[in-house]
């Protein structure tokens, strides 16, 4: 972090002050190092040091060879610390959740999937492959593990429809009370089914398993979310 009253800090605030007063709107390119360079009065060095700053606080992000620009706010923000369902996150921010399935298949667990869900290595689940959508644009895409015995045997895997935990809650009646979750960065081009070929994105994986009270695992999923289109925060006390 740039030492107050360094001249990174100040040329920091004023890109900082701009962009809030909307000098510099939502998406656009700033100036050139050497046109800011100009405006503030340091060197490009400075100005570069200052653009990694801002970079940092997700208000500015660089594209090597072309410019940065003024970073777009997500169109959803979640509090990673409450246990929500997708669905319920979107629609709190004021936007209309939707999901496209792309897939649903029952297949035998590989063995890491069966120790997340503390099953027997010959278990078998429902996986699900989603698309999660917020007003309409993507932002996440879904991989899950429903177990069978919490999917019936026997049933059809079509009727699995909309939320998950809506599914649980009133198909099954069963409540995910809690949940374990890792959270990693991914850049990856083979993620998202309706992602453009060959053009890496960067997701927020969360790596997450939920339980019911007595600790029955009900669902596993690895939900890969757009950086810039879904962002997580979290609450933290002293």
């Amino acid at each position: 972090m740039a030492k107050p009253g360094s001249r990174v800090a100040l040329v920091a605030d004023g890109l900082r002050a701009a962009i809030r007063s909307e000098e510099f709107s939502e998406g656009e390119r700033l100036p050139t190092e050497a046109q800011l360079a100009e405006r503030f009065g340091v060197s490009r060095p400075t100005v570069r040091a200052a653009l990694r700053e801002l970079e940092t606080v997700a208000l500015v992000r660089t594209q090597h060879g072309v410019g940065s620009f003024v970073a777009e706010r997500p169109a959803v923000t979640a509090g990673l610390e409450r246990l929500d369902s997708i669905t319920e996150s979107i629609r709190s921010t004021g936007r209309e959740p939707g999901m496209i399935y792309r897939g649903r298949v029952i297949r035998p667990l590989l063995p890491d999937e069966a120790e997340k869900l503390e099953l027997s290595g010959d278990a078998h689940a429902l996986e699900l492959r989603r698309t999660i959508l917020a007003d309409g644009e993507v932002v996440a895409y879904s991989y899950d593990l429903m177990p069978i015995g919490v999917f019936p045997e026997g049933e059809d895997p079509e009727s699995v429809q909309g939320s998950l935990f809506a599914y649980l809650r009133e198909v099954r009646d069963m409540h995910p009370h809690y949940g374990v979750a890792e959270v990693h960065a991914v850049q990856s081009d083979r993620i998202g089914w309706d992602a453009p070929v060959g053009k890496p994105a960067l997701y927020v994986l969360l790596d997450q398993v939920h339980f019911d009270r007595s600790a029955r695992a009900l669902l596993y999923s690895r939900t890969y979310f757009l950086e810039g289109r879904y962002a997580f925060t979290i609450r933290r006390a002293g």
